[in-house]
């Protein structure tokens, strides 16, 4: 598909992470344009002025907003390389329900591990275990969740675990004696170049989190 492709994000955002593997697997080529969060660019709030966010990927000048939008579009209009949603309609609806379960339940939750206190916290770490353990159930014994081939949940899944340092670290708990196969499932996604290159190393991730919290007086 031609068209020129920009895709405006922040590095170190979980969310930017999934549309860069996705863009990886199907070797699109593409602008990268980092935001600053704290001075949001015009561009940024003129391509994305509902939500004011990152990620926004630009295809031939007209913005999507929104990462999982973005990864399904990006595997519909390069539909011709390493597919990441099934083409059996049953499969494709539980690879998005997982994925919306990542969205909405995961991400949130790593948030108030490394910027929550007492009792908030402590509860934030429980949770977290108990979202990923039910993920590690639904992978099984898969080599991915997408079965032999990485799909829109790893895709999903994989970036926050670039975080997991940083949530062990302030949250003072360990992640792999309660996920083994998740930590593992993590380590094989790396394996490829697709990821690796994509994701930020975990201590780059830490150093940025205590310059937010810093930042926003935490």
């Amino acid at each position: 598909m031609e068209g020129k492709v920009v895709l405006l994000g922040l590095w170190a955002s979980t969310f930017a992470m999934r549309v860069r593997i996705a863009l990886a697997e199907k070797g699109i080529k593409y602008e990268s344009k980092e935001e600053n969060l704290f001075n949001k660019s015009a561009f940024l709030l003129e391509m994305n002025p509902i939500h004011k966010k990152v990620p926004v990927l630009i295809h031939d000048g007209k913005p999507i907003c929104e990462s999982l939008v973005i990864v399904e579009y990006i595997d519909e209009v390069w539909h011709d390389t390493a597919p990441l949603l099934p083409s059996d309609p049953y499969q494709r609806s539980q690879a998005r329900f997982w994925a919306d379960f990542v969205d909405k339940k995961i991400d949130g939750i790593g948030r108030r591990v490394r910027t929550g206190k007492g009792e908030d916290k402590e509860t934030a770490k429980k949770e977290l275990i108990e979202y990923l353990k039910i993920m590690e159930g639904e992978l099984g014994d898969k080599h991915f969740f997408g079965g032999d081939t990485i799909g829109v949940v790893d895709v999903t899944l994989v970036p926050i675990t670039s975080w997991f340092y940083t949530y062990e670290t302030l949250g003072n708990f360990n992640i792999e004696g309660d996920c083994p196969k998740l930590v593992a499932w993590a380590r094989r996604c790396l394996e490829k170049e697709s990821m690796a290159n994509s994701l930020p190393h975990p201590h780059k991730i830490y150093e940025y989190a205590l310059e937010q919290k810093k930042k926003l007086g935490i």
